[in-house]
């Protein structure tokens, strides 16, 4: 892929923040997806890729635009062909309530290398450049913490997990009591496990270790974003029925059992990833609204190059019409 293309994609997180930020603290979660949709397809259409949906808003009969199959992107002549991950609004119930670390994201591979992961959840343990290659997800929770500890030079005590704070961590015996059993520190957050998942390999976040069960089309984003960090990531699928079951196995997933490394989820060599706040976070800063213009902080990222770019863009409204 041509490293100019990850402007481009800077330039499509951008719509969708823009269009979603307009209903920060509104109760409307539906509408600032769908608004965020509209915006990342309608600045899709000017990127010249020929672009496959493997991760998107539902399948045809599911959702209107960014369907899982879809074609998108120019297509003209001689252009990447690529799959491409979405999530326009990761974190609905985070703007929905005005809350912060809402995301618009977007992942770039070229063709085939990423996983087909059906919307159903995924176990998932992740970490930072300095405890890449240690994880193991058929390990317990507390030798994983251990083996993190160990390789970071601290007590087990001063390693922090970032959690979905859900009732599925909180039950007895459960993910919280398990990593309270090891005396680690824990971090709750509401929603948005991309973006903690990315804080265990980014400096000044105080997160080594992100575990939990969330939705499986964020951790094949989340893995992206990881690779291009030189951050770790391992997964298992958690299928709730037999329908999902027989739906994941449609997907090209035969073992839904089966440990997920990262090159499983994210292969290849050449990962274009984009994300842009959509409300503030430790992340990113979100969408900022002012008289003649409006103000957005990406991050872009290149597994290729390693090459990783904070983007501090000003969109000025007297030249520029906003048209989402």
């Amino acid at each position: 892929m041509e490293r100019e293309l990850a402007i481009e994609f800077v330039r499509v997180t951008e719509a969708a923040a823009i269009a979603s930020a307009k209903w920060m603290g509104r109760g409307d979660k539906e509408s600032a997806d769908q608004a965020a949709v509209d915006a990342m397809r309608k600045m899709f259409d000017t990127v010249d890729i020929d672009g496959q949906v493997v991760i998107g808003e539902g399948e045809i009969d599911e959702a209107p635009m960014l369907y899982i199959g879809e074609e998108i992107g120019t297509a003209d002549g001689e252009v990447p062909k690529v799959d491409i991950a979405v999530d326009p609004l990761e974190g609905t119930t985070i703007i929905a309530q005005g809350r912060p670390n809402a995301l618009s994201v977007l992942a770039v591979a070229q063709r085939g290398n990423l996983l087909h992961a059906p919307d159903m959840y995924m176990n998932k343990i992740a970490v930072g450049p300095q405890a890449a290659g240690v994880i193991d997800i058929n390990l317990t929770v507390e030798e994983n913490i251990e083996l993190v500890a160990k390789v970071m030079g601290k007590p087990a005590r001063e390693v922090t997990v970032v959690i979905l704070d859900k009732p599925r961590h909180r039950k007895v015996g459960g993910l919280m009591e398990q990593v309270r059993g090891t005396r680690a520190k824990i971090k709750l957050i509401s929603d948005g496990d991309v973006a903690a998942a990315l804080a265990t390999a980014l400096n000044d976040t105080g997160v080594d270790l992100m575990m939990g069960i969330g939705g499986a089309p964020e951790g094949v984003l989340a893995a992206c974003g990881l690779k291009c960090l030189g951050g770790d990531m391992q997964a298992r699928l958690v299928p709730q029925c037999e329908e999902e079951i027989e739906r994941a196995r449609k997907m090209g997933l035969e073992d839904v059992e089966a440990a997920l490394r990262l090159e499983d989820l994210a292969a290849g060599d050449d990962i274009i990833f984009s994300a842009t706040g959509v409300t503030d976070g430790e992340l990113l800063k979100g969408v900022r609204f002012e008289a003649n213009q409006v103000r957005t902080h990406s991050l872009a990222m290149r597994s290729k190059t390693g090459t990783v770019r904070f983007v501090e863009a000003v969109h000025n409204l007297e030249k520029k019409k906003l048209s989402f």
